[in-house]
Formats: structure tokens, C-alpha cells, sequence
């Protein structure tokens, strides 16, 4: 053991020379090489493909159709929707989220846990059922119809309140977790020093809080700027932002080139938001000196404490826990089970197949595409553990986000377009379904491993390496029995937004093998209360299956195993 303990203290002192440093660039570069391979050939070229083709005339390409397309008025007129939906989501989200991140962060109560299980299941909830269970709350023959004759659908505040529901947990979890780090003495200083309540928190919380509070935003911003699921449900021919409005030009006007223009100005509009939630980031990680979480909580203490704990119980209730109790209950209608019933019956409309059978397709689609996630997915994010990487690693870093915010319509087409000649033509194959939604599951495995990875003190990888083992036997031996657990997380998280994935599935999808997401747009596509009915009872089990994969991650995630 003595002699053990020498030897990788001498190599942990000879891991630093230069020729160790080589090793170890080689070795980053080489687990570089299969995740960029993979997004070079099932990301960036279906992209591409589809925006070439979409530009080109006789040939040549005309970039004067970016002006054109933006001098319609009806096209100005999404993007504008999109911005101006996007902006007014994220900040109704932040109004009404931030007083839970700050009820999560400082008090303790009973069945925090539970709650907090309760307040992530809309995120990992697919934006279908997300619609769905709105369409049930204020649609036609909605809850509030019911009661009082109201109606919100095609318009806009079912889709903002939408939004707040399916992006509540982002906020909780981004803000609320640097929340519980900070130090409440220093607040405490300031009042003994005479500041008010407010301006002690204005002045010292709020700064301390700023990057945390601009990363949530960002993100939120992103996700309802590419919002698909939910305003193609809720809004109708009314409204349309840009990921609806690719997928009208794209399989219902088939004009590409409308469509590859949209997705250019999509493309560079993430990018930048990409860009500054990168800096806020950085901006997060070095600035702050954190205490143990677990030492910031209490119980609520006096009548204020109280009535803002028992308000963010309430708006969970409401606005959370309400919309999927209703959409259980229009499952199971007048006629009890009769809506699940009739699923195990072939219709000959919608489907060549009874639609139960949607659930075993989903379900094998999410495990292949988590098994191919995770392993792309944890060799980018080895790749990713130094902190002192060039702009070409942090260039990367950028590229696994991008299938986040890049139109999931355009890489679906993109796929029927591109992967159709030898050696990938896949157009026929059952494995492009779970290929599109690992693209959307890597980086949810990037972002929930690289914070563990980075815990890892590299003087172990070093000392490894000098005593002459392997990359792969570095990773095996010193790198996972210490992440195994965020291992599990990320496997999690990549299968529940595999189950969900909708965008780029609807092109793809056969019909005599569709997903839980297709299945549920096609039913809701029809007339009919059975349809509807339908419809609703499988997003209700949609919605159960996503809700059993996060307690299991509640009960798997560690405090280093990322916000989500």
C-alpha cells in the first residue's frame, strides 16, 4: 500500500510536464471526435441539407430570399409574435416562480421533497401533453367552460400560462439552488447596519443573484421562443411563432424556401441567446463564495413568512397540479375506463394500428435513444471537464445546446431529406426515431454530468495516466465510481425528453409505428369526443410514465448532479 502511495505521489508531480499536458489534449481530442462525428452527420448536415435546398434556384443559391421572405407582412408578423410571446412568457414565469425559488431555497417544511418532485414534473412533461391538459382546463368543454361558459384557447393567455406551467421548475431550480447556497449573514449584516428588509435584499441578494436569475431567464426565453407543442395546440390558426410557422411552410404549404429562411433567422436568434446564457454561466461559477444548502433553511417563521409560503402552495395547486388533474379527469369521462378501452381498437383513420401500441413504440424509441445519448452525451462531457479549455472545446460546449433551440421540425425534414441515399439511408430504418431524440437528449446528459465531472480532482486522471493507464481505463477506474449516480440521473433525464420529443418525430414517425406525442396530435386532429377522449387518456399516461422516470431521478440526484 506504502509502495501504491509513492508511485502516484510521483506521478501525480510528473503529471504536470508538458508531455502529460499532450497526452491529455490528444486524449480530450479523441473523445471529441465520435460526439462530433455524430452531430456532424445527424445535426449539422440534415440542417443544412434542408437550408440549401430551400435557398437554391436552378443551382444557385439565392440569398436574396432572406429579404424577400422577411418584406412579407404575414411573416414579420410571426417573428414578431415570437419575440414579443417569448419576452411576456418569461417574465409572467419569473413574477410568479421567483417567490418559490425563494420558499425552496430558505424554508424547511414537510414534504419538501415531495414537492418539489411535484413543482419538476411539468419540465420533464412533453409539450403535447402540456397543450393537452390546458385544451382540457380552458378548451372547449374545458373545466372553466363548464363552470362558467369561459373560454381561452386561440388565444393568447393560454399559451403564456402554458409556458408558465411547463417552465416554473426552471426557475425554482436555477434560482432557487444558488439561493440556498448564499450566505444569509450578509443580509443579516446589512440590516444590523440599518438597511430595510428591501433594500438589503436589493442591494445584497439580488446582485449575488443576478446571473443565476439572467440563466433561468435565458433559458426560459429559449424554450418559448422555439415553442412548438403548445402553441400548435392552444393556438390555433391564430397564433404562430417561428417553430410552427417552418412546420406549416413545410408540410402543408411545402414552400422550403420560406421555410429555410425561417430557420436561418431561429438559428442565428438561439445562437445569441446561447451566447449570453454561456457568459452568465461563467459569469455564476467564479464570481460567488457558496455555504452548505443545507444550512440556509428554517421553518417559516411570523405572518408574512407564512402567507408567502401558504401563496406558493396555492399557485403550485392552481397553476401546476389543477391542469393535470383535469386532464385525468376528461380521461376518464362519463363512461369511466371507456376512453382507455377504445385505445386497444383499430380505427382505420388516424392509424393502421390500435393506438395503444404507441406505447411500446415510445417506449423502445426512448430507451435506444437514451442508450445512444448517454454515451454520447458522457464522452462529450469528459471531453468538456478541464476548465482551462480553448475557444475550440468551448465552441463545442456550444454545439451540444444547439439542438435545444434549433427548429426540431427542420432537423425531422431534414432527416427525410438528406438520409436518404447509401450508406445512410435510414428513411425505412426504426433507428432515426430514437437517432432525433438523442439529439435533443445529449445535452441534458452534458449538463447533468460535467458538474460532477468537474468535482473530480484531475491529479487522480493525472496520476493514473503516468502510471500508464489507458483514457478508457482512467474513465472506468477514477472517473465512474464517482459519477456513477449522475451517470443514472442523465440515462433519466435523456429518456423522459426522448418519450416527449414531438418536433422532429412527427415527420418521422411510420404510421403504423407511431409515438405517444404523434399519436396524441393525430387523435386531437379529429372530430369527435372519442377522439378527444382518446386523446386525453393518452397524455394521462404519457403524463404517468414521465412522472415515475422523475421520482426516480429524485430519488437518484445528488446536489452535484446539476440544477435538473
Amino acid at each position: 500500500m506504502d509502495l501504491t502511495r509513492t508511485e502516484v505521489t510521483r506521478a501525480g508531480k510528473q503529471a504536470g510536464k508538458p508531455a502529460g499536458t499532450v497526452r491529455g489534449s490528444a486524449a480530450r481530442l479523441g473523445l471529441m471526435a465520435v460526439p462530433v462525428a455524430f452531430f456532424a452527420v445527424f445535426f449539422a448536415y440534415p440542417v443544412a441539407a434542408i437550408v440549401a435546398r430551400g435557398l437554391e434556384v436552378d443551382g444557385v443559391w439565392r440569398l436574396g430570399r432572406i429579404g424577400d421572405v422577411l418584406a412579407q407582412s404575414d411573416v414579420r408578423h410571426v417573428l414578431w409574435f415570437t419575440t414579443w410571446q417569448a419576452l411576456a412568457s418569461t417574465a409572467l414565469t419569473l413574477l410568479v416562480a421567483l417567490p418559490g425559488a425563494y420558499v425552496f431555497a430558505r424554508f424547511d417544511f414537510p414534504g419538501k421533497q415531495v414537492l418539489r418532485a411535484v413543482v419538476t414534473v411539468p419540465f420533464v412533461l412533453p409539450t403535447v401533453v402540456v397543450g393537452t391538459a390546458f385544451l382540457a382546463l380552458v378548451g372547449r368543454g374545458g373545466l372553466l367552460d363548464d363552470l362558467w361558459g369561459l373560454r381561452l384557447d386561440t388565444t393568447v393567455w393560454a399559451i403564456l400560462l402554458a409556458h408558465v406551467f411547463f417552465n416554473y421548475a426552471v426557475v425554482v431550480r436555477t434560482v432557487g439552488g444558488l439561493w440556498a447556497q448564499l450566505d444569509p449573514r450578509q443580509e443579516e449584516a446589512a440590516r444590523m447596519l440599518g438597511a430595510s428588509r428591501l433594500r438589503a435584499w436589493r442591494q445584497v441578494t439580488l446582485p449575488a443573484l443576478a446571473p443565476a436569475v439572467a440563466a433561468a431567464a435565458l433559458m426560459v426565453f429559449l424554450f418559448t421562443f422555439t415553442s412548438f407543442g403548445v402553441v400548435q395546440i392552444l393556438g390555433g390558426p391564430t397564433f404562430s411563432t417561428l417553430e410552427v410557422e417552418i412546420y406549416r411552410q413545410t408540410s402543408q404549404v411545402f414552400d422550403l424556401s420560406t421555410a429555410a429562411v425561417l430557420t436561418l433567422i431561429q438559428f442565428a436568434a438561439v445562437a445569441a441567446v446561447l451566447a449570453v446564457h454561456a457568459w452568465t454561466v461563467r459569469r455564476r461559477e467564479s464570481a460567488l463564495r457558496l455555504v452548505d444548502a443545507a444550512t440556509t433553511a428554517r421553518r417559516p417563521r411570523g405572518a408574512g413568512q407564512w402567507t408567502l409560503f401558504a401563496g406558493v402552495l396555492g399557485t403550485v395547486a392552481v397553476l401546476l397540479v389543477l391542469p393535470l388533474a383535469v386532464l385525468v379527469q376528461r380521461s376518464l369521462g362519463a363512461s369511466g375506463f371507456g376512453y382507455y378501452r377504445a385505445l386497444t381498437r383499430e380505427d382505420g383513420g388516424a392509424f393502421l394500428v390500435p393506438p395503444i401500441e404507441a406505447i411500446g413504440n415510445s417506449l423502445q424509441y426512448a430507451v435506444a435513444a437514451t442508450a445512444i445519448a448517454v454515451v454520447i452525451g458522457a464522452l462529450a462531457a469528459t471531453a468538456l471537464t478541464r476548465r482551462d479549455a480553448g475557444r475550440f472545446v468551448r465552441g463545442f460546449d456550444a454545439l451540444l445546446m444547439l439542438p435545444l433551440g434549433v427548429s426540431a421540425v427542420t432537423v425531422g425534414f431534414g432527416f427525410l431529406i438528406a438520409l436518404d441515399e447509401p450508406p445512410l439511408d435510414l428513411r425505412s430504418s426504426w433507428i432515426l426515431v430514437p437517432l432525433a431524440q438523442a439529439l435533443v437528449g445529449v445535452p441534458f446528459v452534458v449538463r447533468t454530468m460535467l458538474p460532477v465531472l468537474r468535482a473530480v480532482d484531475g491529479r487522480l486522471r493525472e496520476a493514473a495516466a503516468v502510471l500508464g493507464a489507458s483514457p478508457w481505463r482512467v474513465w472506468r477506474e477514477v472517473d465512474l465510481p464517482m459519477v456513477r449516480r449522475a451517470l443514472l440521473v442523465a440515462a433519466g433525464f435523456a429518456f423522459a425528453v426522448s418519450l416527449g420529443e414531438f418536433g422532429a418525430t412527427v415527420f418521422i414517425a411510420r404510421p403504423d409505428n407511431p409515438t405517444l406525442p404523434v399519436a396524441v396530435a393525430r387523435l386531437l386532429g379529429r372530430p369527435g369526443d372519442m377522439n378527444y377522449g382518446q386523446a386525453m387518456a393518452l397524455s394521462t399516461i404519457l403524463m404517468l410514465v414521465c412522472a415515475v422516470a422523475l421520482v426516480v431521478l429524485e430519488r437518484l440526484r445528488t446536489d452535484r448532479s446539476g440544477e435538473f
